[in-house]
């Protein structure tokens, strides 16, 4: 005996679904100006995702509970507070490859002075969630690259000298993961890849620690200090113009 079925039921996929319901998470403005702040890494308040998206307090707690119940984020309460943050790596690598995705051609032009520096200061570098992005993230990837310590040409993968560079540097790599550790993350504004995986995130990590890198403003933004630039031009060659 034959059974037909009907379109709907010969076309219904859980993946699909599942693949529906993230997308329409993300599809909306406010739930992707929270994602993208939450780049940076960092546990943000709901007030302070609030007024970072111009919206209401009320408003926004409806979207952070849409996207903690889809499982994009994770939250905590403190006493009053709300924080909440990135649900990991996955999930900040796929906001990342999603942003890089958006069309350069018609960038929306800036409405003040301050947002326009905020644009360029994020453009010079900034955090990708756990690793280095931007001009400077770029110019530590060509820079790695070009001392043989990195390797681009079939995939991203560090080299014997690379592993032996980042010890003689102090910067430990936990190898024992199951993260890659190096991977490549493609830059929204450079439209290039830069250093992922373990070993971006340690090397965010030592700059941001021993002050090689300061954060500045409220946004993903970092700025290369002076003790940055004469550590970046004796272990890596990188000149301060690169930097800035």
């Amino acid at each position: 005996m034959l059974v037909h079925m009907t379109t709907r039921e010969r076309t219904k996929d859980p993946q699909a679904a599942g693949l529906a319901t993230l997308a329409g998470l993300m599809a909306d403005e406010t739930r992707a100006a929270c994602l993208l702040a939450l780049l940076d890494g960092r546990a943000w308040t709901a007030g302070e995702l609030a007024r970072h998206a111009g919206v209401a307090a009320s408003t926004l707690s409806e979207h952070l509970g849409k996207l903690v119940a889809g499982g994009l984020l994770t939250e905590e309460r403190q006493g009053r507070h709300r924080y909440v943050r990135l649900a990991g790596t996955r999930v900040a690598q796929l906001v990342e490859d999603l942003a890089a995705h958006v069309s350069p051609q018609a960038p929306r032009r800036p409405r003040t002075l301050r947002e326009s520096s905020a644009g360029s200061a994020m453009a010079r570098g900034r955090t990708c969630y756990d690793h280095l992005a931007g001009r400077l993230g770029i110019a530590v990837t060509d820079a790695l690259t070009g001392r043989g310590l990195l390797r681009q040409d079939t995939g991203f993968a560090l080299t014997d000298a690379g592993l032996s560079w980042f010890d003689s540097a102090g910067i430990g790599l936990d190898r024992g993961g199951r993260r890659p550790l190096a991977r490549a993350c493609l830059d929204w504004t450079e439209r290039r890849p830069h250093l992922a995986g373990v070993a971006g995130a340690a090397l965010c990590r030592h700059a941001l620690d021993t002050g090689w890198c300061v954060r500045i403003g409220s946004e993903r933004a970092v700025k290369v200090t002076p003790a940055g630039e004469r550590a970046l031009s004796e272990l890596l060659g990188i000149e301060a113009s690169a930097l800035h």
